[in-house]
């Protein structure tokens, strides 16, 4: 590995960006044969700004998994102006397979099945077939790199990435996935780890689709907020007096939209989209109930072009799934470290239930076949056991109503490698620290990075976005 570490990287000036550089590095593409083939990793640095107070380089991994489309060579800018960029030279770099560095690529593989957030037991069967052509798509476009993206690889990356930069140890920012990278990091590497943060983390002991299935009942934690919020306040909304009321009030709406002669699945789709999605923001709570009331007095006059309206800011999927010739496929790589089970009655058993229990931001897709029902490689090694052995405690930073990764996971892993949790109170929160424009977390988190001074080892602190300041009713 020495001809790795060793390595000198060349850096140049950004294109079109002041005080940052690019460089690109080599790293083995399967460690357990580092003779082999080689990839390469696209770096970007910004200096220290004050260099005599310079106490290393902080790397930050961003989520996905897969990077949010390539953007980890550009979380440097995202710390510009910030007291971390005083003391670090802030490196980024995009995770194997991603962005520039050398990318894991699948063929697009359009899905069959319509986009249905309450899918009927007749359309279970294509959901399973759209999968699995979807990883059959994976495994053309990927060829023999596929089974090597990684975590465990991209850890070892990194402290490629420490060695290369001269570094004893490296601080890390890790948000959503990447806060597992950065576990999986501190638990191969601990003597080359410094100061960690790990925002928006997912549970330790989950599998994947277990982190997956999580995610219903983090979102219908939100609603279920919401619901008792708008039925304090019956009078200004007129929605339901209870939180049980204006949960029945929203499947009246529902039940409406499925009644309208042209659109319904989409409108209903849409519908139980915004439902899920706004309510993880307190600030939209009130434009929420609003919309609950709008859309069921147009569903009930079957006024499908007041729905279609009402409902024409929700989005449903991530578009670059259905365009080109190819994209990333590192998401379902990734995904593939787990098990997963492979008898599909197990999905279709686990749908109807979050039919029922968890409608609500598309959660029953959250349960349906995914590509591991189908895989076509097994994972090379087995998942890393996550410990803290050797290096300091760090931080975890995790809102309580994270819709993403669920809060548990957060506790959970600040409980297992004793470091300290910041819980973001009363917030649908996710990737707060600097991406989120928190300035209550950003305080705190500045404060451990910059200075070492890590909060209590349970905290809390507000969300970015207090709920509407709207009186319950008396």
């Amino acid at each position: 590995m020495s001809q790795f570490h060793t390595q000198r990287p060349r850096w140049a000036p950004a294109p079109d960006k002041d005080q940052v550089e690019h460089a690109t590095i080599e790293v083995p593409r399967d460690y357990a044969d580092p003779e082999g083939g080689r990839i390469t990793l696209a770096l970007s640095r910004r200096r220290a700004t004050d260099p005599s107070r310079r106490r290393g380089v902080l790397l930050a991994v961003n989520g996905g998994p897969g990077g949010d489309w390539g953007r980890g060579r550009d979380l440097p800018d995202a710390f510009a102006g910030t007291p971390v960029a005083e003391v670090y030279d802030l490196i980024g770099f995009d995770p194997r397979g991603t962005g520039a560095s050398t990318p894991l690529y699948a063929e697009v593989s359009v899905p069959a099945q319509q986009f249905d957030s309450r899918p009927p037991d007749s359309a279970f069967a294509g959901l399973a077939d759209d999968m699995r052509r979807r990883e059959e798509a994976c495994a053309r476009g990927g060829g023999e790199l596929r089974p090597h993206i990684s975590t465990p690889n991209t850890a070892r990356d990194m402290d490629v990435i420490r060695a290369v930069l001269g570094e004893e140890r490296i601080s890390f920012v890790g948000y959503a996935y990447g806060a597992y990278v950065g576990a999986v990091y501190g638990s191969l590497f601990p003597t080359g780890l410094d100061r960690l943060v790990l925002d928006s983390c997912v549970g330790p002991h989950w599998t994947w689709r277990e982190q997956f299935l999580q995610q219903g009942d983090a979102v219908q934690r939100n609603v279920d907020l919401w619901a008792g919020w708008a039925g304090a306040r019956h009078g200004r909304f007129g929605i339901g007096s209870t939180a049980d009321q204006v949960l029945t009030t929203v499947e009246e709406a529902v039940a409406g939209l499925e009644g309208l002669p042209e659109d319904a699945v989409r409108l209903r789709t849409l519908f139980d989209g915004a439902v899920g999605n706004r309510a993880a923001d307190r600030g939209l709570w009130a434009e929420l109930a609003v919309l609950v009331a709008g859309v069921g007095a147009a569903a009930r006059e079957g006024d499908t072009a007041a729905c279609r309206g009402l409902l024409a800011e929700q989005g449903t999927w991530r578009p670059a799934d259905s365009e080109g010739d190819l994209r990333i496929g590192v998401l379902e790589a990734i995904t593939l470290e787990h098990a997963w089970p492979s008898d599909l009655e197990v999905y279709y058993q686990d749908m109807r239930e979050f039919r029922k229990r968890f409608p609500y931001g598309f959660g029953v897709l959250r349960a349906s076949p995914w590509v591991g029902a189908f895989r076509a490689f097994e994972s090379p090694e087995p998942p890393v056991e996550l410990t803290r052995d050797g290096y300091p405690t760090g931080l975890i930073v995790q809102a309580d109503g994270d819709p993403m990764d669920h809060y548990d996971g957060g506790v959970a892993m600040a409980g297992l490698l004793g470091h300290h949790l910041l819980t973001v109170e009363d917030s649908g929160e996710h990737e707060v620290y600097v991406l989120g424009g928190n300035p209550h977390v950003d305080e705190v988190v500045h404060a451990y990075l910059a200075d070492g001074v890590l909060p209590p080892a349970r905290s809390g602190c507000p969300g970015r976005t207090p709920r509407p300041a709207i009186p319950a009713d008396t």
